[in-house]
């Protein structure tokens, strides 16, 4: 079998170095990338994974207007409507498969399936919105009970607030992890992840803790 690389494998499609998974991982971990619909889930799963990632986004219609808000999104002319999917190696022994979650309340009942198996969620917000992030916890409370950290998304134009202010407006856990990044860019997107599958390993899902 070819090897990759430790750390993170060139992203190029045509690097058949990154293509497999090394011969020293010995554990596998699954992760959901969840979010509301604009919150960058798709542009952080192709930030980190050192794979092509598998997109399933569709052209936006005429269809979305007056359900999709697109407050804050003046250039997004697409959607996820199924899944997206990725891979990151975290270390010589451990690799993460991401599984990225449409955000639309209407796609929802795919929750269900793509979280079967999965230690945890990694929760995208846009502090711009906050408000369209209450019903996407509700979701994982409610579906998955599964553990998750939260990443914020540090869109140019959004306003910025203190940990704690964000976890009370959130109406979030004291040891739920929150953390800023930008899904744009690799190194900050895998800390977020890291820290997610870091919470996970100590606060396991029933019948799903990480061995």
């Amino acid at each position: 079998m070819a090897s990759a690389n430790s750390d993170w494998a060139d992203d190029s499609a045509d690097d058949d170095a990154g293509r497999y998974v090394a011969s020293t991982v010995a554990q596998s971990v699954k992760i959901l990338v969840v979010g509301a619909f604009g919150v960058g889930k798709t542009t952080l799963i192709g930030a980190v994974s050192e794979i092509a990632p598998l997109r399933t986004e569709e052209t936006m219609t005429s269809a979305s207007v007056g359900i999709d808000s697109l407050m804050g999104l003046d250039d997004k002319a697409t959607t996820t409507v199924a899944m997206d999917f990725g891979r990151i190696t975290v270390s010589s022994e451990v690799v993460l498969y991401l599984f990225g979650t449409p955000g639309q309340r209407r796609f929802w009942d795919l929750w269900e399936g793509l979280s079967d198996g999965a230690v945890g969620a990694l929760v995208l917000i846009d502090s711009r919105r906050l408000e369209d992030s209450f019903e996407v916890f509700d979701q994982l409370e409610t579906r998955t009970g599964m553990p998750f950290a939260v990443a914020v998304n540090g869109f140019p134009d959004a306003p910025r607030y203190d940990t704690e202010r964000l976890r009370e407006a959130l109406d979030l856990l004291p040891d739920t992890p929150i953390v800023q990044c930008d899904a744009r860019d690799k190194e900050s997107s895998a800390q977020a992840l890291i820290k997610l599958v870091e919470h996970a390993l100590h606060h396991p899902t029933p019948q799903k803790a990480l061995t």
